[in-house]
């Protein structure tokens, strides 16, 4: 302890590793609302608006475990300036989506004509989940290095999911902000300003970690050969249903507010019946949700020592599914007042439906999901927690998976019937805390 009291924090590097929790999530939350552009291209298809959203969350199936791969065969340092000029391709080819290929038909599908600026734009979104998924690889264990380890470590790594969840708030605020109403109009160029802001801050970051001393733990150990496991997490049951568990819940955590964004935006009789402002106005409510995971992050780290993950996990499920049965059953005309922003008219009030606070009020919940199913599912693992680490990630995937079936049904069947997708996966989540989460395979030997 006394050693780590006369650790000398890297002051620039740390800021640094901030920055780029932030870019984690500013990246990967655009690609729901600037959905809302897309959904209008193709005549309110809410599947087709959603897929940028899918590409972006699928890169994580792909590069998972190569990313952690990367870290202990290069280092923290190059696989960070990897993962921020890739981000760079990635948002400057979304950026080519708003002045290349609009014109230019590429096939049709069902009663949709697919242009080349919309490929363009799914596979910059892509790129981009190529790039966080280094980053989440990344940040967490660097900024628990850059404070040596301990509790100065835990205490960044606090600091840092702030900033994700800051950055998290206002990218919505900011894209609806530029958007205001989705009219015929409305393309990729009204969010460029975004995108070059983003592109500049990968610049700057990529800069300084060029020229500041990182520790790189992982190149230090020797290339001893492994003995290979006789079993895996695989092996464990409530590992499995954990994996399960983390692809449900970052379905939920991105279906939620990127489903109402969509409701809100939507000014037909099918969405909320808000016939100005409604991207600015959903933006700056979905930023409300974000908001609140911040809030829950930070009273579960208030209460996180005499309250167990498993309470944790299952009171908070619980209450999710009464909130969104309740936006579900509660008719749009009975409405609320709620703040909506757009540049031209700055910050302002509205009536929206009831349903769109109790939807917001399920970012208390979701907010602690994260680390309370990690915790359980990787309870009494030991040697093989690393191994489940790299599966976690791949599984993040769920992000774009179950938002876009969710779209699939708000087209079908509307958008709140579509919350009966995410009632399904709380379902889930609570079973998981009840009996899910619970090791019965302890007879499998996890010690070194």
């Amino acid at each position: 302890m006394e050693q780590n009291n006369r650790y000398k924090l890297p002051i620039v590097p740390v800021v640094t590793m901030f920055f780029l929790f932030a870019m984690i999530s500013f990246v990967t939350n655009l690609a729901a609302p600037i959905g809302t552009i897309w959904r209008n291209a193709y005549e309110g298809s809410n599947t087709l608006g959603m897929m940028g959203n899918m590409m972006n969350f699928l890169a994580y199936l792909f590069m998972g475990i190569p990313a952690g791969n990367m870290i202990v065969r290069i280092g923290y340092k190059k696989t960070s300036l990897i993962a921020m000029i890739v981000g760079i391709a990635g948002l400057f080819t979304q950026y080519l989506s708003s002045r290349w290929g609009a014109g230019t038909v590429l096939f049709t599908m069902d009663k949709f004509t697919i242009h080349l600026n919309f490929i363009i734009y799914l596979l910059g979104a892509f790129i981009c989940g190529f790039s966080v998924c280094m980053l989440n690889t990344v940040v967490n264990p660097m900024l628990n290095t850059l404070g040596g380890g301990g509790v100065r470590g835990n205490q960044l790594l606090q600091f840092g999911s702030t900033f994700n969840s800051l950055s998290g708030t206002l990218t919505p605020l900011f894209v609806g902000a530029l958007i205001g109403t989705v009219t015929a109009q409305t393309t990729m160029g009204d969010v460029t300003p975004l995108l070059f802001l983003a592109m500049g801050v990968f610049a700057v970051a990529s800069l300084i970690i060029t020229f500041v001393a990182i520790p790189e733990p992982h190149l230090r150990r020797s290339a001893e050969k492994q003995e290979k496991a006789a079993h895996s997490p695989w092996n464990f049951r409530h590992t499995v249903l954990g994996v399960i568990g983390i692809f449900i819940y970052v379905g939920v955590e991105v279906g939620i507010p990127g489903t109402l964004n969509f409701y809100l935006a939507d000014s037909s009789a099918r969405g909320a019946g808000l016939l100005t402002n409604g991207a600015a106005i959903g933006g700056a409510i979905a930023a409300v949700y974000w908001l609140l995971m911040l809030v829950g992050r930070s009273l579960s780290s208030l209460i996180s020592g005499k309250v167990s993950s498993r309470v944790q996990l299952l009171t908070v499920s619980a209450t999710a599914i009464v909130f969104v049965l309740l936006a579900i059953f509660i008719p749009k005309e009975v409405t609320v007042m709620m703040p909506g922003y757009s540049v031209g008219q700055g910050f302002s009030m509205a009536h929206v439906p009831v349903s769109a606070l109790f939807l917001v009020l399920c970012g208390l919940c979701t907010s602690v999901m994260w680390g309370g199913i990690f915790n359980l599912a990787v309870e009494g693992l030991g040697k093989y927690t690393a191994q489940a680490s790299g599966i976690f990630m791949m599984m993040v995937v769920g992000g774009g998976v179950l938002p876009l079936f969710q779209q699939f049904v708000a087209d079908k069947a509307g958008y709140m019937t579509s919350y009966w997708v995410i009632i399904a996966g709380l379902a889930y989540l609570l079973y998981y805390a009840l009996i899910g989460c619970k090791n019965v395979n302890t007879d499998i030997p996890v010690e070194e």
